[in-house]
């Protein structure tokens, strides 16, 4: 039996987004078209405090760094796009690096992510970032063994370094369930305005599943630190990880919740 409908829920129901979110999908599902209306109230009021947040860096020229980091298609640069769209883009950079070139193979690991780092008022969000070298690398054959203990000898000391400069440092590891990233992927795969996402890497993931859960632990246990803790965000359903996203951002850093924008 259909539960009767409160005059609020009709309320949402007969929204722009409620009669949006009720037609865009069948079969009709007003719980999920309310439970959409929800999300975007929520998301909207959070968008407002990462814009005062922008605003309190942008004036006391703090530098910010926020990594994502996450299986393929756990929701990295969607939920990076519902943190960003509405804040001033000339104060932020989102930052998605390809493979390293040969001169950049020669150098320092981090060398190329130093060079990404916020200037005074900067907000940088890293679509994945030198923890390539604690997961993807290693499961995939990308680095050397010694490449990768190298890393792991070194990943604490340089964000310590990198705290200790005055930059602040959020890390966000966005989970999902290997059902779930199977789905995800042959929605990618059945979508041609999604098929350009599908790499040789995307490939391999449900069938190297299980290195990857190893490597994911070995990086926990050695970077989630005191100073530099990681916050895992369950991710199955995408609506609710990018409210706790944002939230966790908010909540991991001090700003001025009074600041005028």
């Amino acid at each position: 039996m259909e539960r009767e409908f409160t005059a609020k829920e009709i309320e949402k129901l007969n929204s722009t987004k409620g009669l949006k979110s009720v037609l865009s999908k069948e079969p009709l599902n007003y719980e999920r078209a309310i439970r959409y209306v929800n999300y975007e109230q929520k998301l909207k009021k959070l968008q407002l405090e990462i814009i005062k947040l922008q605003t309190w860096a942008i004036n006391n020229n703090e530098r910010i760094i926020v990594v994502f980091e996450g299986r393929d298609a756990a929701g990295k640069g969607g939920a990076i796009r519902r943190v960003t769209e509405r804040i001033n883009p000339r104060h932020m950079r989102i930052v998605a690096l390809p493979k390293p070139n040969e001169d950049q193979k020669s150098q320092w690991y981090f060398q190329r992510y130093v060079e990404q780092l916020p200037k005074a008022g900067e907000m940088v969000f890293f679509d994945r970032s030198w923890y390539n070298r604690a997961v993807v690398e290693p499961v995939m054959g990308f680095c050397t063994q010694e490449e990768y203990d190298i890393f792991m000898n070194q990943v604490n000391d340089f964000e310590r370094m990198i705290l200790e400069s005055g930059i602040r440092l959020v890390k966000i590891y966005m989970s999902i369930s290997k059902k779930e990233q199977a789905k995800r992927f042959l929605d990618i795969k059945n979508n041609p305005l999604k098929q350009w996402k599908m790499t040789p890497v995307d490939d391999k993931a449900q069938e190297l599943w299980d290195d990857y859960t190893a490597y994911k632990k070995a990086m926990f246990s050695k970077t989630n630190t005191v100073v530099s803790p990681w916050k895992v965000i369950r991710a199955n359903r995408k609506t609710e990880a990018r409210v706790n996203v944002i939230n966790h951002i908010l909540k991991s850093i001090p700003y001025d919740k009074n600041t005028v924008v």
